[in-house]
């Protein structure tokens, strides 16, 4: 496998309910929002640090945002889900407070034989009111469908979890000619204009949600 996709259509794979971890500790309905950027490959090699770095930048520069980088590489989430939650491991419970704490998410993914990797799924899964009423955006990079299969996939298991997945999402095509071996982009404004308009969408959902969940939280 590597991370160069073809060309061909795919259908859509379903998220399963996983049992709560944390309560929820969104910041306040003041301030800037708490952008969650999970970078969502853990393979060996792997270039998904390079557009997260990236992408995190430009959402610190935004000036909306505290930016919290979650490298599920790092977190190393156990494989096996568990149905009692007094035997959560703890890679899991150390990682549930801070998805609990944001208020809005970016999943950085590439496109594996049409798809998002395994251990993102597996992530997912691990939690879920974690995920509840909060927007999720996109940072896709793959060969010429630029990883846009894996969005649409994961739309759906978002959709799940009661998160808010964007419209709008920022994509690389053939990422390996998009960034130079400084990890910064060879040709920026496009894909910096991509990002301005994820983040603004992000905000205004951001907020909103943070708000309508401080006066009525979500009852799942």
């Amino acid at each position: 496998m590597n991370e160069t996709p073809d060309a061909t259509t795919t259908t859509a794979t379903t998220a399963t309910a996983a049992p709560s971890t944390a309560p929820s500790t969104a910041s306040s309905s003041r301030g800037p929002l708490r952008l969650a950027v999970i970078v969502g490959s853990t393979r060996k090699g792997r270039f998904a640090p390079v557009p997260a770095a990236w992408f995190a930048a430009r959402a610190r520069e935004h000036g909306g945002f505290e930016v919290d980088i979650v490298d599920l590489a790092e977190e190393r989430l156990p494989d096996t889900l568990v149905d009692d939650e007094r035997s959560i491991p703890e890679p899991v419970a150390r990682l549930a407070p801070r998805l609990a704490a944001a208020d809005a998410f970016v999943v950085v993914t590439p496109e594996y034989n049409h798809s998002f990797p395994a251990p993102l799924k597996t992530a997912i899964d691990w939690f879920y009111t974690e995920w509840q009423a909060k927007p999720v955006g996109f940072v896709s990079y793959g060969g010429v469908s630029g990883g846009l299969r894996s969005v649409e996939h994961l739309r759906g298991v978002f959709n799940e979890v009661y998160a808010i997945p964007t419209r709008d999402t920022v994509c690389f095509p053939n990422y390996q000619d998009a960034f130079g071996t400084d990890g910064q982009l060879l040709t920026p404004d496009r894909p910096n204009d991509a990002a301005k308009v994820m983040l603004d969408r992000l905000a205004w959902l951001g907020h909103a949600l943070r708000n309508h969940r401080a006066d009525h939280p979500f009852a799942s």
